[in-house]
């Protein structure tokens, strides 16, 4: 089997899984004093237009620093007041140069609905990115078996998260449908090549069921690639690169959002 650019991130972090010794029990005791979290899904479906989630995100594995001084809650603010609709925060330091910190802040600057954006390889996983303020959870198919899939989704709902299960094409559609999803994103971007492909998006967007929320991921560039999602079928489209390296990133979300339809 090929490798991916995803093997070396997943094996870092399943390590660190491996090292904690900390249990779920004991994380799920401090869940219960916790507000409810910002409803993430029901932003996206309830936005009446197509929905922008957009990312905060200082560096990329293969583009290198995109943003690395960025100001987190500054940023937050800036994508709120441009008319997003939620989101997203890199959490992973070594490849992608985020923090826990840079999410807590973008949530407290903010009222969006906050996704932290990681690779969630376990049960501890998904307890500590509700305890650090996350209201939404990823997941991806490609990065997990069945069984983590469906164990991880459902403990993820059970304390209060929303679940964004990501996916590449038909065959881990079935896994995130077998989990029960009910927010689902299309990555664009191959995991073998790194290019994005828009066609498969397309594609993919015509077989995900209507009851779920339709999410585009990676390589939105400009309003054209926005609307043209939009009309394959996408409720909303996840946008990093194009707004951390905007010199005006409020004025490039209205943009995207300008002609929803």
């Amino acid at each position: 089997m090929t490798a991916t650019y995803l093997d070396a991130i997943l094996d870092h972090h399943r390590a660190a899984a491996a090292a904690d010794s900390r249990t779920v029990d004991q994380l799920l005791d401090a869940v219960g004093d916790l507000p409810p979290a910002r409803g993430f899904r029901d932003a996206l479906a309830g936005s009446g237009r197509l929905g922008v989630i957009s990312e905060i995100k200082r560096r990329s594995p293969s583009k290198g620093d995109l943003h690395a001084d960025l100001d987190p809650a500054e940023m937050a603010r800036v994508y709120e007041r441009g008319g997003a609709t939620c989101l997203s925060v890199l959490t992973d330091t070594p490849h992608f140069g985020g923090s826990v910190s840079d999410l807590q802040m973008a949530h407290q600057a903010c009222a969006l609905p906050v996704l932290r954006k990681d690779f969630t390889v376990s049960a501890l996983d998904v307890v500590d990115a509700r305890l650090m303020g996350a209201d939404c959870v990823l997941l991806i198919a490609a990065a997990l078996d069945r069984t983590e899939l469906v164990d991880f989704h459902r403990l993820a709902v059970e304390v209060g998260l929303d679940v964004l299960v990501e996916i590449h094409d038909e065959a881990e559609l079935e896994l995130a449908l077998a989990a029960d999803a009910t927010l689902i994103g299309v990555n664009q971007r191959d995991l073998v090549t790194f290019q994005v492909d828009h066609e498969r998006a397309e594609r993919m967007a015509g077989v995900i069921p209507d009851s779920a929320v339709k999410v585009a991921e990676s390589g939105v560039r400009d309003a054209a690639d926005a609307h043209r999602l939009e009309t394959a079928g996408y409720d909303a489209v996840l946008v990093g690169e194009t707004l951390v390296t905007s010199s005006d990133p409020a004025a490039a979300i209205a943009a995207l959002i300008a002609n929803s339809e």
